[in-house]
């Protein structure tokens, strides 16, 4: 099969799914990996595609992050549902590490345990938390002004001086095959480490998130708790088969 050819495949396949694994367009094209995977450079180099863990996705709107304000004001009955579910998780005397983002900011306001203690790296969480009068801790390093959000190599070290009983994490994505997915592969190793230091995952999705993939993988779904206000029935049955869902009623 001539190479354009195979991008012409390779690209309706996209725009019929807007994902494609690797593994499926090797089959697809009876090409080697190796083949497939240079396409899929070559492709991304004329951005017609963006390459993702596992494959690739449409180079869309969605996969740009918004700022900390536009993400504020979007789907916000949504995102509150599933922040009361993310606090009722929280007991008594507890440590937890609350990601940088508003559906975990969201959650500050729902949080009824007494004696907690929260690491975050959210800079607009740290002004709620002392309103709340909750013990909290902002770890330093780069600050992302787009997301306000703490990253990086300072950061990651800082984090390591803690231990958490859970962890509630923010993400852009959720999707059966790619799992847990974020723009952003600094904000992805801040994700991952918290997990990483805790005993207990949360991650928090609205519904609008299901089926989404985005750039940088952040977990995959069986290693975190999924929390959405709704999960869509046509994703309910792939998903648990893959982790523990807490969904509103």
């Amino acid at each position: 099969m001539l190479t354009e050819e195979r991008y012409r495949i390779i690209l309706e396949r996209l725009q019929q799914r807007g994902v494609v694994k690797l593994q499926e367009l090797v089959e697809l094209l009876e090409a080697s990996e190796s083949t497939v995977r240079r396409d899929l450079i070559d492709l991304e180099e004329r951005q017609l595609l963006k390459r993702i863990h596992g494959g690739a996705a449409l180079p869309s709107p969605k996969i740009q992050e918004l700022g900390i304000e536009e993400k504020t004001f979007k789907n916000i009955q949504q995102k509150n549902a599933v922040a009361r579910l993310a606090a009722a998780q929280v007991e008594d005397g507890e440590s937890i590490y609350l990601d940088a983002g508003t559906t975990t900011l969201a959650m500050i306001p729902f949080i009824d345990a007494k004696d907690v203690t929260v690491v975050t790296n959210g800079l607009s969480h740290i002004e709620a938390l002392v309103s709340k009068r909750i013990k909290s801790y902002l770890l330093g390093g780069m600050m992302k002004i787009h997301t306000k959000a703490v990253i990086g190599s300072i950061a990651l070290q800082n984090m390591d001086n803690f231990r958490f009983d859970r962890c509630f994490l923010g993400t852009n994505g959720v999707d059966a095959e790619m799992g847990y997915t974020t723009p952003d592969p600094e904000e992805a190793l801040i994700k991952r480490r918290a997990h990483q230091l805790s005993a207990s995952s949360y991650v928090l999705a609205d519904s609008s998130k299901i089926g989404e993939v985005s750039f940088a993988k952040l977990l995959d779904l069986s290693e975190a708790t999924l929390i959405t206000e709704s999960l869509p029935e046509s994703w309910k049955k792939v998903i648990s088969q893959k982790t523990k869902i807490i969904e509103g009623s």
